[in-house]
């Protein structure tokens, strides 16, 4: 039985539009206050990112945790990732985290961390869940909780983002420009590269509560990619407003995928011998990367789109790095979620041990042309077993002889059937989507 509010990502919609509204996040404040207290935890941490709605919500929430009995700590603006290392430092506190992530300031929504600094396993969701649907019934008035807020935060996170690269290393002589999204970074990003040695030149970092994501950050690259340009930096990052994304610019104003940072950030632990097992990517990581690995001998497997399912197979295997493209990117020896400081750290530091640009270290994958063709369906359907189909597929798999990869993909929220094909000729890549598409528009026609 699926859930009736959590996604994969926690809880998420429209401001106003339930259950992204006051009533409902007093109501969630309580159900996870009582899981949580029934679990033994005695504090909450509350993060968000900047957008307005942010500080209602943090309201609402501290209201539901008190009448839990649950005492909560608030972080103010704090990146997802840190409030996910805070809760692990503090032992005894669960994580909430305010945010959208990369989604313009209309939308908001509710993600938690265990106490070990993870997302939420399924049953605990499920007991939240089951308390929604119950009355709200509050503690008596001497164990309502306490709040206070944790004045040291922001320093805590950023000699922790710090920590994890070698003491060894300095930014110093680096031109750094730093696009926080008008997001959660935009307090702690700058300092942490500043405190290595960089040169930092800020973007987008003055939030006003609208303005998070928009037309800036990881999902919109334009105005990094003239900074570093105009500025002559040596290299651009972009965090999505949660800061659990990054997506870098090398010098030369070329946009550097998740993709080739997770190669990137292998590469870097292979120079250094610290490459242990193998990695996670996504079913749309790009083949190239697949081909770069195995030219260093390391294991790949895909998962499914979504950062939790390459967490899921992280753990499965007991590997420590995967990532997505969208520069959704984890490295477990490091912390225990995405984050994307610390992801763009461990570029850095290749770029700084190796003496390379990164846009020489990114050379080192060959990024294979990728074509896609959206094909719409009356209905959602399972083509992947439809024998025309199979036929269609297992025909351009043959054209292609090993030298790319065929992918049928349903989307997830429309009637719609992804068809991708990769390889090493972009223009033989396109003729065979196009091929592909037009065999499963046929099955699709009836």
């Amino acid at each position: 039985m699926g859930k009736k509010y959590f996604g994969t990502d926690g809880i998420r919609g429209t401001v106003g539009q339930f259950p992204i509204n006051p009533e409902f996040m007093l109501k969630l404040g309580w159900a996870a206050g009582k899981v949580f207290s029934d679990q033994g935890q005695t504090k909450v941490l509350i993060g968000k990112d900047t957008r307005i709605s942010g500080y209602m919500f943090e309201s609402a929430l501290e209201a539901g945790l008190s009448a839990a009995g649950v005492d909560t700590l608030l972080l103010g603006p704090m990146p997802t990732p840190a409030v996910a290392y805070l809760a692990r430092t503090y032992r005894d506190a669960a994580g909430i985290v305010i945010s959208a992530s990369h989604n313009p300031f209309h939308d908001n929504g509710i993600k938690f961390f265990s106490t070990e600094g993870t997302k939420l396993p399924d049953e605990v969701e499920f007991a939240i869940e089951e308390y929604m649907e119950k009355p709200m019934e509050m503690v008596s008035s001497a164990k309502i909780g306490k709040t206070r807020r944790i004045e040291d935060a922001r320093g805590r996170y950023i000699e922790f983002c710090k920590s994890t690269v070698s003491r060894s290393i300095t930014l110093k002589g680096l031109n750094v420009v730093v696009d926080c999204a008008n997001g959660a970074t935009y307090k702690m990003a700058p300092d942490v590269f500043e405190e290595l040695g960089a040169n930092v030149i800020p973007l987008h970092c003055a939030p006003d509560g609208l303005n998070i994501n928009l037309e800036c950050g990881s999902t919109h690259v334009d105005s990094l990619k003239r900074a570093v340009l105009e500025k002559g930096a040596d290299v651009g990052v972009a965090f999505d407003g949660d800061g659990d994304r990054v997506i870098m610019v090398d010098h030369n104003g070329e946009v550097v995928d998740g993709d080739e940072l997770l190669y990137i950030m292998c590469q870097g632990k292979h120079h250094r011998g610290e490459m242990d097992g193998g990695v996670v990517g996504t079913l749309m990581t790009n083949f190239g990367f697949e081909i770069a690995l195995k030219e260093m001998g390391v294991d790949f497997i895909r998962a499914k789109v979504g950062d939790r399912y390459v967490m899921e197979q992280l753990k499965t295997n007991n590997w420590q790095i995967g990532g997505e493209s969208s520069g959704h990117l984890v490295c477990l020896d490091k912390t225990t979620t995405g984050d994307g400081i610390v992801s763009a750290l461990q570029v850095i530091e290749a770029m700084v041990q190796q003496d390379k640009s990164l846009s020489e270290l990114k050379k080192g994958m060959k990024k294979l042309p990728q074509t896609m063709i959206n094909v719409r369906l009356k209905e959602k359907q399972d083509l992947s077993t439809h024998d025309a189909v199979k036929a269609a597929i297992a025909d351009v798999e043959g054209q292609l002889e090993g030298r790319g990869r065929v992918l049928l993909r349903p989307s997830g929220t429309e009637p719609l059937i992804r068809v991708m094909v990769e390889g090493d000729n972009a223009q033989e890549v396109a003729d065979l989507c196009a091929q592909l598409a037009g065999e499963v528009e046929k099955v699709v026609a009836g």
